[in-house]
């Protein structure tokens, strides 16, 4: 990946020196050398690099795991360890700003180069997930339907505004919860618990529609009859991964049915 933008931050003038050597020579652009935290976050607010390579013991008011959390949660810039501590505590407390990798002094230029593009490529797929997830929740949020989709165990991720003012549930409170707590659906015939449609899905890795005499309950008790139809969430291999169900509120559709058959009863 070569061409890519480094920002160094280490306090040792000769270190810094060989590394910035290094990195020009495997064909990364070093946009500046600094010694601080304070520094770094200066820099990068004026040049926003696309990694950042840091001493993870600096000596001034912000040290390398302080300032990595700055960069991480602030800018979202990927963050790669240089050290010669395998000191357990400080591992432990570096784990906490999420880093890219950690490369251990003395180090190769080989070493140098392969955590830079594995720390690169680990958060371009990162931010390429993000996104897809964000157009998830977006196109989901916009269906003129009830949406819920669930992993392979039946845990709801996504809901939208539809489906939270049917179900009576709230996005943040239902995710992370079975199906069956939100989605609490019977059979108005013999008004006893309909199959779980993730389990259904799971064993016969295909998703049935559900009959239009299946009720809802909602999360205040309220019986409402809906439709329900959806889709299997498939991997590569064509596993059943998850399910997306699809349902909507038919309580009015059935009144205009029953008012109809009894026009024709009169």
């Amino acid at each position: 990946m070569a061409g890519k933008r480094i920002l160094v931050v280490e306090d040792e003038i000769i270190t810094a020196d060989d590394i910035k050597e290094n990195l020009q020579d495997l064909g990364y652009t070093v946009i500046a050398v600094v010694s601080s935290g304070e520094e770094a976050i200066k820099k990068i607010e004026e040049a926003s690099p696309d990694l950042v390579l840091m001493d993870i013991m600096l000596q001034k008011e912000l040290d390398g795991i302080e300032t990595a959390k700055q960069i991480r949660f602030r800018f979202n810039i990927p963050v790669v360890y240089l050290t010669a501590y395998s000191d357990k505590k400080i591992l432990e407390r570096a784990k906490i700003t999420e880093p890219f990798g950690y490369i251990i002094k003395p180090f190769s230029e080989r070493e140098l180069q392969i955590n830079i593009d594995i720390a690169l490529c680990k958060h371009k797929m990162e931010r390429e997930l993000k996104e897809s997830e964000k157009w998830l929740t977006a196109i989901i949020k916009g269906l003129g339907e009830a949406v819920v989709a669930t992993d392979k165990n039946g845990i709801i991720k996504h809901m939208n505004p539809f489906a939270e003012a049917i179900t009576g549930w709230k996005r943040e409170n239902a995710s992370g919860k079975p199906l069956t707590t939100v989605f609490n659906i019977i059979s108005k015939e013999t008004e006893k618990p309909t199959e779980n449609p993730v389990t259904k899905a799971i064993r016969e890795n295909i998703f049935y529609g559900l009959a239009d005499n299946t009720i809802l309950i909602t999360k205040e008790g309220t019986e409402i009859p809906v439709d329900i139809i959806g889709s299997t969430i498939k991997d590569d291999n064509h596993n059943v991964i998850g399910i997306a169900l699809i349902f909507s509120d038919i309580i009015e559709r059935k009144k205009t049915e029953e008012a109809l058959r009894m026009s024709k009863l009169a």
